[in-house]
């Protein structure tokens, strides 16, 4: 049912139409009759569930500032699991990962050539040279917020550690080309295109998501892409950037054993860096880094 000028948003923030999403439903509606691909309106959160969502990313972020300073040589992955797992509930948070799909670690911990999805293990000791990314996803009052950093153990060879810094490099510039009603080819667009200036590879089959009632939820955010295609990114939604790059080739392949480990083919390493933002109608925002 088409809405009134008058009549209360469909968003719930308990405004009239006018004074709340009829200019941006106007303008979606004029750019998808220039062909552009835009979002639902499931895709877009109201006012109070993106409060949820800000502090679930807040939660989530300190999660990963509690773990940094254990994430050194001699310690294993599941020690740092342990960890994230009784902070997460000290808070009275819970660690999403855990049991999502059948998944049986609190936080996934991948290292050197593990792409992503790596499951914490006594048997994996982080050594000197190592590159680490661990990728946390938390619930806070039924919302989620999700986000990764890379970590660095001792004497890493520059390569990698340019390779690190670098993917860092590549999430900021996705980031920059997020404007409102930009398209997520933008983004991908810009992190591809850096990455294969630096000589690296994009990971094609996996990339960022919709998130915050949910784990994952649409759109599928890809980080190779085309300026202007894929759907477009509007105020209210909140979504993930997290370019996986490889030193060497972009194939990868799931560990057939676990069902979840992703390794580059090649056995190159691999470097990932995750935020979770929201779009505003004066810029996008970092919740969760």
């Amino acid at each position: 049912m088409k809405l009134g000028r008058n009549d209360i948003c469909w968003c719930g923030s308990g405004k009239k139409y006018k004074s709340c999403h009829l200019m941006m439903d106007e303008k979606l509606e004029q750019m998808k009759l220039k062909g552009f691909k835009i979002p639902t309106k499931k895709m877009i959160k109201t006012p109070l569930q993106i409060e949820g969502i800000r502090e679930a990313s807040r939660i989530n972020t300190m999660v990963l500032d509690y773990i940094t300073p254990y994430v050194k040589e001699g310690v294993s992955t599941e020690e740092l699991d342990k960890l994230i797992y009784d902070y997460t509930k000290s808070i009275n948070a819970v660690p999403a990962c855990l049991g999502y799909e059948g998944y049986p670690k609190s936080v996934c911990i991948s290292v050197n050539d593990v792409v992503c999805h790596g499951i914490p293990s006594a048997d994996t000791i982080l050594k000197d040279g190592d590159i680490v990314n661990i990728d946390c996803t938390t619930m806070y009052n039924g919302f989620f917020g999700d986000s990764s950093r890379m970590f660095m153990i001792g004497n890493v060879d520059p390569v990698w550690e340019k390779l690190v810094n670098d993917t860092k490099k590549a999430l900021d510039l996705g980031v920059e080309a997020c404007k409102p009603y930009c398209t997520i080819g933008d983004i991908g667009y810009a992190i591809n295109s850096f990455a294969k200036e630096q000589g690296y590879s994009v990971v094609r089959e996996i990339g960022g998501h919709g998130v915050g009632l949910a784990i994952h939820e649409d759109p599928y955010v890809s980080h190779i892409g085309l300026p202007g295609k894929d759907y477009v990114i509007a105020p209210g939604m909140t979504f993930t950037i997290e370019p996986m790059i490889n030193l060497g080739a972009p194939d990868i392949y799931q560990d057939a054993e676990d069902g979840w480990t992703i390794y580059t083919e090649d056995g190159s390493p691999s470097a990932q860096w995750e935020y979770t933002l929201l779009m505003t109608e004066k810029g996008v925002e970092i919740l969760a880094q």
